[in-house]
């Protein structure tokens, strides 16, 4: 059965998310007179770094090979910080519901979600527009369904309209493996040891 992106790479990974934040795409220059001024190349895009408990030998060989692959042929994944798979209010393996984007503030980056009944959203909670991934600056409690206009970051991306599904539960961006970024150890003796990669949002 051939591999099709996107890959569901990080389901089952035995490890841990260390880093998942946003990196700012912007270039800093300084003029001969010492002032500094910054280019903006875009909105900024998520970056992670995901590292393993100790494997077992044939465990580590099974995620290198599985990383490897990913990593030469740059396949995109399903990519999220294993800490905020679901809301910090909301633990436990209940079914989340679905949300739709009901409004877009004209700041474009303010929302209201609609359809997500008890839903209590903190700041730090990742929620999903459509493909894209956001994160909660302020908090928002949808007691009717409906949530108040709260901020989220980075700011809505063009192709981002009202009716989009916002997701709470495990909430993604496509992402690929930065290429020279997977690094596996393995102990002399035992052979076993950890794997860690690093990733970033890919855009089209």
């Amino acid at each position: 059965m051939a591999i099709t992106e996107p890959i569901d790479l990080l389901a089952g990974f035995p490890g841990w998310t260390t880093d998942f934040d946003l990196m700012a795409r912007q270039e800093q220059s300084r003029h001969a007179s010492g002032r500094t001024r910054v280019k903006d190349f875009g909105s900024p895009i998520w970056q992670g770094s995901w590292s393993s408990k100790r494997l077992r030998p044939n465990e580590l060989d099974e995620w290198r090979a599985r990383l490897s692959f990913a990593e030469k042929s740059q396949m995109t994944f399903w990519g999220f910080a294993l800490s905020r798979c679901r809301p910090i209010n909301h633990p436990g393996s209940s079914v989340l519901p679905t949300g739709e984007l009901h409004t877009i503030g004209d700041d474009n980056k303010t929302v209201r979600v609609d359809g997500l009944p008890g839903i209590s959203l903190s700041i730090g909670d990742m929620v999903q527009i459509g493909d894209n991934l956001h994160r909660a600056v302020e908090p928002a409690v949808a007691s009717s369904g409906l949530t108040p206009l709260f901020t989220i970051e980075p700011h809505l991306w063009p192709e981002t309209v009202v009716g989009d599904n916002v997701a709470i539960s495990r909430p993604a961006c496509l992402m690929t493996i930065v290429p020279g970024s997977v690094s596996a150890s393995a102990d002399v003796a035992t052979g076993r040891g950890t794997i860690s990669f690093r990733a970033i949002e890919a855009r089209g």
